[in-house]
């Protein structure tokens, strides 16, 4: 059984790899064209949501920050525009483990915790943005830290960062497919000869020579005496094409990307059912409760306070091993399901894997040519420091641990109703973020009349639930309930049946 679980393990971290390229075949021009409008970009609430579509469209936060930094190096985009961009592909990123975490829907109480589990990682996100957005558009706090940093200390370049994940998974998903990442890149950097050329890989050999103007002109004064100075001589170089299941395609992009979603859609369902199975079978009894004991139990009395920060540099180590933090989260969501880690003892092993995938990112960033290297740095740093001060805020005193409460109650909303956890989807990633754009393009003054009022309204509710679960007696006793509402304002039951008609009606006519 142990071997059988690595080998679905492997599969599934390789459906994660292609599921990433399907996303791009299919959305990465789109996301290449919205990088584009500078004007845009400019504007931080904009830029933040451009950050969290392009990474959901792609599917790969390292896609989206590179293409950030490309822009800067470039001078398309300045260090303190790209600060938000770069806080949105920070929420992007955790759409994956939301996604895995629907494929325990089954079981209610699994589905319960792996829902929360996975959500604990959007809350910390968006959290963070809520406070550190607004100081970095008032106090520019993080472009200085990083400023700072770079100016203070004599960086060189360095070695790319290294592949350890990839050594074991690139075999395999190199031969289903292979993509040209520089054309998303180019054409978010304006070059428009990229934009009819297709994402799919087809030669893998040297690129064809490029004819290139005489340095200076042919001196041929007689028939017999011809200067060959600034003749250049041409070599034909045969190049091998890839082999890959696609590299003889006559599809477009978006077909191929749409195949390749649903196949491995179907993988990392089928891998994640049975390695869930697999689990159930292999711990059982006091293994499961020795496995329980290891993980979830503080240290030893004098060093307890020391237990959470030793879960994150677990964290942070491993996902600088996977070199992706959606891999590790997604692979410990269905543990979190089986009750083998505690949602209290993965808050702080997600909060490791947000800072483990920005070090990979320095190291990327330490990669880069002299003439580009200190541009990146501050980009990469700026995503370090960013989630840094969101482990300060919201992690080292207990009472403001928000994210893990937030992240249980929605785990029991989808827990009571299933359909609730697609719609925190689609709502989370794609209409909010939409809304606030378009908002947002209006100005600042409809972006300030539309969002103080609804999160003053978001805080007071927030306050009146808080008071109406540990202290009832301080509220007035017209609002120590929410019945005085409609039962549509503060209940989904209402919804849960239009919902139960309908895929009723639909299954009684199919």
């Amino acid at each position: 059984k142990v071997p059988l679980m690595f080998g679905f393990l492997y599969l599934f971290v390789c459906s994660l790899d292609v599921l990433s390229s399907a996303f791009q075949l299919a959305g990465g021009k789109v996301a290449g064209d919205i990088f584009k409008d500078n004007a845009i970009l400019s504007n931080p609430v904009a830029g933040l949501v451009v950050g969290i579509l392009v990474t959901v469209l792609v599917q790969s936060s390292s896609t989206s920050t590179s293409i950030i930094v490309s822009m800067v190096s470039s001078g398309l985009l300045e260090v303190r525009s790209a600060i938000p961009i770069i806080m949105g592909s920070n929420i992007g990123t955790s759409v994956t483990n939301t996604i895995v975490a629907l494929m325990q829907a089954g079981d209610r109480s699994e589905f319960k915790r792996a829902f929360a589990g996975a959500t604990v990682h959007d809350c910390f996100n968006w959290l963070s943005v809520l406070v550190l957005l607004p100081l970095e558009v008032v106090s520019g706090y993080l472009h200085r830290v990083t400023h700072l940093v770079v100016a203070t200390f004599n960086i060189r370049s360095g070695k790319d960062a290294p592949d350890l994940l990839k050594i074991i998974t690139e075999p395999f998903t190199k031969l289903i497919i292979q993509l040209d990442k520089s054309v998303i890149t180019g054409i978010a950097t304006g070059d428009e000869s990229l934009r009819n050329r297709s994402l799919i890989r087809i030669w893998c050999g040297p690129a064809l020579p490029q004819v290139r103007g005489l340095s200076s002109p042919v001196n041929c004064t007689s028939p017999g005496h011809c200067s060959t100075k600034g003749i250049e001589i041409l070599h034909n170089i045969t190049r091998q094409k890839c082999e890959h299941l696609f590299a003889d395609t006559p599809l477009p992009d978006l077909a191929v990307g749409l195949v390749l979603l649903a196949a491995s859609l179907i993988v990392l369902c089928t891998c994640l059912i049975l390695l869930v199975k697999l689990l159930n079978s292999l711990l059982k009894g006091q293994v499961a409760k020795a496995i329980q004991k290891v993980i979830n139990t503080d240290l030893p009395h004098p060093l307890s306070w020391l237990t959470g920060y030793f879960a994150m540099v677990v964290g942070a180590g491993m996902t600088f091993v996977v070199q992706s933090s959606s891999v590790f989260t997604s692979a410990i969501t269905p543990l979190i399901g089986l009750g083998v880690i505690s949602i209290e003892r993965a808050y702080p092993l997600t909060l490791g894997s947000n800072i483990g995938t920005t070090t990979t990112a320095i190291l990327a960033a330490l990669a880069s040519p002299g003439d580009k290297l200190a541009s990146s740095f501050q980009i990469a740093l700026c995503h370090f420091f960013f989630n840094i001060s969101g482990i300060l805020l919201w992690y080292p005193l207990p009472f403001t641990r928000l994210p893990i409460r937030m992240a249980k109650a929605l785990g029991e909303r989808t827990a009571k109703y299933r359909w609730f956890a697609v719609l925190y989807l689609i709502i989370c990633f794609l209409l909010l973020p939409s809304l606030i754009f378009g908002i947002s393009m209006a100005g600042w003054q409809a972006l300030v009349g539309v969002g103080a009022p609804f999160l003053g309204l978001l805080f007071f509710v927030g306050l009146v639930n808080a008071l109406q679960t540990r202290s009832p007696g301080r509220l007035p006793k017209w609002l120590q309930t929410w019945d005085f509402l409609p039962a549509w304002m503060h209940s989904l039951q209402p919804l849960d049946q239009l919902i139960t008609r309908a895929t009723l009606c639909c299954t009684d006519r199919c």
